[in-house]
């Protein structure tokens, strides 16, 4: 079978073309297709990166058991946690061995000092988000990212001070929300409403998120699922 090769281009007008030509009825079938999946595939630049990531197996992740006993699992997942880089432990291993001869002149010493360990990623987090790598900056934990988002978007008044959030919420994003409420002056048992899944059920689902906003939506001041 002749690989089907269309230059970076070329590539999102042909299939945007090719859907088009579909009736209506068929759209959702002509994205969902394998073969639409293949083309993008095989015009991938990045799927050679596939290799140097460690894909669980069916056996050791029962959980996203979708193959046979054994084999690599279909992971969709790298929102929560991705896959590890095959090199990972080589890293990590570099780092502890660094401790243990130099302690804190590892800070630095040897390569990737710690001092300055983060412009080792600018430029290339500067492609990533495409800005300059003058306004990039590798920092804080999420923890931390999420109290100086809420300081900036959570400005809660008399009438607006609730927030939304999944019931099953990391514990620390629960606590960065809890002490972000108290610091404005109001009581987490009133300004916090928690969504909670159906019983049986893993995810929320879209109906129940819009009908509590709907219900709060007089007292509501910031919605934050991390779903």
């Amino acid at each position: 079978m002749a690989k089907n090769t269309c230059s970076n281009l070329e590539l999102p007008n042909k299939l945007l073309e090719g859907i088009a030509t579909f009736g209506s009825d068929s759209v959702l079938d002509a994205v969902r297709s394998r073969g639409l999946a293949e083309i993008l595939d095989e015009n991938d630049e990045l799927s050679k990166f596939r290799q140097d990531f460690l894909f669980p197996k069916v056996n050791t992740a029962p959980k996203f058991a979708v193959k046979s006993h054994g084999e690599e699992t279909i992971y969709l997942c790298g929102n929560s946690l991705g896959l590890q880089p095959k090199r990972t432990r080589e890293y990590v291993q570099e780092e502890l061995d660094k401790w243990a001869e130099c302690g804190v002149e590892g800070h630095f010493t040897k390569i990737r000092p710690w001092v300055t360990i983060d412009e080792l990623c600018v430029n290339t987090m500067a492609k990533i988000v495409g800005a300059k790598p003058i306004e990039v900056a590798i920092m804080n934990s999420l923890t931390v990212n999420l109290h100086l988002m809420m300081t900036t978007f959570y400005r809660p008044n008399a009438q607006r001070f609730k927030i939304i959030i999944e019931g099953k919420a990391f514990p620390s994003d629960v606590i960065a929300v809890e002490s972000q409420i108290r610091e404005k002056g109001f009581n987490p048992d009133d300004a916090l409403v928690k969504i909670a899944t159906r019983e049986g059920e893993n995810n929320l689902r879209t109906e129940d998120i819009i009908e509590a906003i709907r219900e709060h939506r007089d007292n509501l001041a910031l919605v934050l699922l991390g779903i």
